[in-house]
């Protein structure tokens, strides 16, 4: 099989994806804890796991090649250089002091790989590391955290995103994370999967979110301006895919800066190369401007209507919308996670299925959906999309009257997945 990895759209058939299956780590949140959680409340672990293997069975029924985060995090911990870059990311993020620091990673150092990967994200209490001393072990109590557990490790797609055959890794504003986001680029940098890869976003510069990213089209990208997302990482990756000819166009989303929850692909999301899902007030209230490569430096375009401006960088006159159901009121647990399917081809996609009205408009209008329970793992605005990292997708396939500027040789070829072995 075929090593060579890559996606141009969100739409084109999904061949592979990295995907989190929820562990012990949902097991040790306290109430305390709530609100840096990305889920409506503290979920039943138990039932999350059920509902998570629901979604990967539905995913390897359409062929899709399924690689879990923590298996490769495991194989990579084989190496010393990637070991020594997961620790370092572990215990930057605490704050420890040097005796206690240099205790734990001693403790971490002797781990084997499996072990050390279940400390990396399920954390590491007071209470279990016997070997402590010193003024401030003495000071944690046995409950407290020496390294932080990693709940929100599930939704994986906020921590990269493929652009043509290159990989960028988020850089995450809260600092667990940020935490996430280092491992995902300690798996990219040392696994053989993904060997050669070049990636073009690193976890150390200016905040960019994975779920503020979404692949309009080939050779248009849609980037949201967030509290998650801040302008000069907008514009490092406009300059980064225009150097690497992967995209003509980068479109600036502006959203609410005051949700921490509001990301992009919350609010859009593509059915297929000409149509997208959205929720009906702000499909018509959102706007953007176009940034656009020109000499050395950038063009930005005066402020419009989102949906004209994907439309004219994409190439149609219009764009066709399906609207999601969400009244603020009547909807309010359910959020906005009907706006956050996952396309498995063009108008196929993974829904929850709990979000009975949106399913039955994009039903009524073409589009084929897969439901999967969702009870435990709707999180504040999550869905399927945010669960799966795709790396590998066939190009989209546009109507004959298009033509997509991106060379279809940086794509994979139709059929290949990724060789594990």
């Amino acid at each position: 099989m075929s090593r060579f990895q890559g996606a141009d759209s969100e739409v084109g058939r999904l061949r592979s994806v990295i995907i989190h299956r929820p562990g012990a780590e949902l097991k040790r949140v306290a109430p305390r804890d709530a609100g840096r959680l990305l889920f409506a409340g503290i979920p039943w672990a138990e039932r999350a796991r059920q509902e998570h293997d629901g979604l990967a069975a539905v995913l390897r029924d359409h062929g899709v090649q399924v690689l879990y985060l923590t298996e490769l995090l495991q194989d990579v911990l084989e190496y010393g250089s990637a070991r020594q870059q997961a620790i370092a990311a572990a215990l930057g993020s605490a704050v420890l002091g040097d005796e206690l620091a240099g205790q734990v990673r001693h403790h971490l150092d002797g781990l084997d790989p499996e072990t050390l990967a279940e400390v990396l994200i399920c954390g590491l209490a007071a209470g279990e590391f016997r070997a402590g001393r010193g003024a401030v072990y003495q000071l944690l109590g046995p409950t407290d955290f020496i390294i932080d557990p990693l709940p929100n490790l599930v939704f994986v797609r906020d921590l990269s995103v493929w652009i043509g055959d290159r990989v960028a890794v988020a850089s995450p504003v809260a600092r667990g994370r940020r935490r996430e986001a280092l491992l995902a680029e300690v798996i990219y940098r040392h696994h053989p999967l993904f060997a050669g890869t070049k990636m073009l976003y690193s976890a150390d510069l200016e905040p960019l979110d994975g779920g503020d990213v979404v692949l309009a089209a080939p050779g248009v990208i849609a980037v949201g301006c967030s509290g998650q997302t801040a302008p000069p990482g907008v514009e490092r990756l406009a300059r980064r895919v225009f150097d690497a000819g992967l995209a003509h166009t980068v479109l600036a989303v502006g959203l609410n800066c005051r949700q921490r929850t509001t990301r992009l692909d919350t609010i859009c999301t593509m059915l297929d190369v000409d149509t997208v899902l959205m929720r009906p007030a702000t499909a018509y209230s959102l706007t953007a401007r176009a940034i656009t490569p020109r000499g050395d430096g950038l063009r930005v375009s005066h402020l419009q209507a989102f949906l004209g401006a994907m439309a004219d960088a994409i190439g149609v006159d219009r764009l066709r919308l399906v609207e999601t159901d969400l009244d603020p009121v009547a909807s309010r647990g359910q959020w906005d996670d009907a706006g956050n399917v996952l396309a498995l081809g063009p108008r196929l996609v993974v829904s929850h299925e709990r979000n009975v009205t949106t399913n039955a408009r994009l039903q009524e209008c073409g589009v084929e959906v897969i439901r999967v329970p969702a009870s435990e793992l709707g999180g504040a605005r999550g869905g399927p999309r945010s669960m799966c990292c795709p790396i590998a997708r066939d190009p989209a396939v546009l109507p004959d009257e298009w033509s997509s500027p991106v060379p279809r040789s940086r794509l994979p070829e139709p059929g290949h997945l990724l060789a594990t072995s």
